[in-house]
């Protein structure tokens, strides 16, 4: 199997969850994989367990990937490492498929000298993010991590301590949201706290690409998977793009 190559210009592609398009997702294999090409970065979602250590996985709950029906921030590091996931055919059999601790996805990174784009998932108590923080210097590099989240405390915390972070708040559209933000409003929230975007990739525009830009934000994009606009979109000028399949 391989990756579906598209011309990348001078955007940044990112392995979503890994290379998940060939390798399970969010496993140490997945990010191998990423590894051994030529992507720019590798994104990862993290969540804190019961006893305040830190899991990749993607969902609040075990069942889709495991068939076990358990909450994750509801587990303990132990329970969540004994288990073993489904392959991409939904049959369990590879006992390397475990759920892997933030010390590796940092290392595997480190290694391959992948940049890390790393969701914090749901909200973070301020203490579990300094402890994020703290092993990320301790395994690889602050320069080498984008922090990415749809709760925006979690981004204005980092913000507050690191100043000069990268770090992308995830939308899902422009315009608005649940409290009826309008794209402007958007625009002064994200200029104030220093964020660039990391948005769903329908809701971009050549207008709102450019505006973004004039503005000095960094624009990512999920989860691409279709060559075709995949391209469109490199061409409207993304910094980022993030899929599972193109590289």
């Amino acid at each position: 199997m391989d990756t579906i190559k598209v011309d990348r210009k001078q955007t940044k592609m990112v392995a979503h969850r890994g290379l998940s398009g060939i390798e399970k997702e969010n496993t140490c294999s997945a990010f191998v994989a990423a590894g051994n090409r030529s992507y720019f970065g590798v994104e990862t979602d993290v969540h804190v367990t019961k006893d305040g250590k830190f899991v990749i996985f993607h969902d609040d709950n075990l069942e889709r990937v495991t068939g076990i029906n358990a909450v994750v921030e509801e587990s303990t590091y132990e329970q969540l490492r004994r288990v073993v996931l489904f392959d991409k055919d939904n049959i369990k059999g590879r006992i390397d498929l475990m759920i892997p601790s933030l010390e590796e996805y940092l290392s595997i990174c480190c290694k391959y000298g992948k940049t890390c784009v790393l969701e914090l998932k749901n909200k973070f108590s301020p203490r579990d993010i300094d402890n994020v923080i703290k092993i990320v210097r301790s395994v690889y590099s602050l320069k080498k991590v984008i922090f990415i989240s749809f709760v925006l405390e979690n981004l204005t915390y980092i913000r507050k301590k690191l100043k000069n972070q990268k770090l992308q708040f995830l939308l899902c559209d422009f315009n608005e949201n649940a409290e009826g933000q309008k794209f402007s409003d958007r625009l002064l929230q994200l200029k104030q706290n220093s964020l660039d975007i990391d948005i769903l990739y329908t809701s971009l525009t050549e207008e709102n690409v450019k505006i973004l830009h004039n503005n000095g934000i960094e624009i990512n994009t999920w989860n691409v998977n279709d060559k075709n606009y995949a391209q469109k979109l490199i061409n409207m000028g993304v910094d980022y793009l993030t899929t599972e399949t193109l590289e």
